[in-house]
């Protein structure tokens, strides 16, 4: 009993230095989440294109442009001449006349342009006129030339007993010392008008325009 006592005494004399009987219990550190450490960025450029850190240099690389590439820009085109003979026929037009000169009704006129496109002169030429319905032989269905040089051109008159008031199918023929060329044909023969050639030009041979 005699140590009972001054252990409460003991008791009494600490309480009085806060004010409280029992001392709350320590009890542990309120929950602080962990400070984490704050990132470091450092600004890098965004190269576009560039999926590598190696340095790119440019370098320049030169292509041998091939001759049979297409050009932009046209081309000449190269025609070859020929070097035989050849001859060029056109039938400007035909016109009708009545001849009694040598005891024909209607006859068919039709006048034919003679160009040497060949790459030799034409000699001793001899143009010939047919019709379909064709009568008797006109002394003036063929025409005759001595020569037709390279790149020269001639005009003819050539006739032929026709049909009265009929539509004559024509065919031109054309030989020479170099030969026969093919003929030229029309189903009919416009009428030439008012472009009938000069005569006194005709089986006069000149340059070609």
């Amino acid at each position: 009993m005699k140590r009972l006592i001054p252990i409460i005494s003991l008791i009494f004399l600490l309480s009085s230095c806060n004010g409280w009987i029992i001392q709350p219990i320590p009890g542990p550190t309120p929950f602080l989440p962990p400070t984490i450490t704050p990132a470091i960025y450092t600004p890098t450029p965004v190269i576009i294109g560039v999926s590598s850190s190696t340095p790119i240099v440019a370098t320049t690389t030169f292509t041998p442009t091939s001759t049979n590439a297409p050009s932009s820009s046209p081309s000449p085109t190269l025609t070859a001449s020929p070097t035989g003979p050849s001859i060029a026929i056109k039938v400007l037009g035909c016109n009708t006349s009545i001849d009694v000169t040598h005891g024909m009704g209607e006859v068919t006129n039709a006048f034919v342009t003679l160009t040497n496109t060949g790459g030799v002169g034409l000699t001793n030429i001899r143009a010939t006129l047919y019709a379909l319905d064709e009568g008797r032989a006109h002394p003036d269905k063929t025409a005759e030339l001595t020569s037709l040089p390279v790149a020269y051109q001639v005009t003819v008159k050539l006739t032929v007993d026709s049909t009265y008031k009929q539509e004559s199918p024509i065919q031109v023929e054309i030989t020479s010392d170099q030969g026969t060329f093919p003929r030229e044909g029309l189903a009919s023969c416009t009428d030439i008008g008012v472009f009938e050639p000069d005569p006194d030009l005709l089986k006069t041979p000149v340059p070609v325009q």
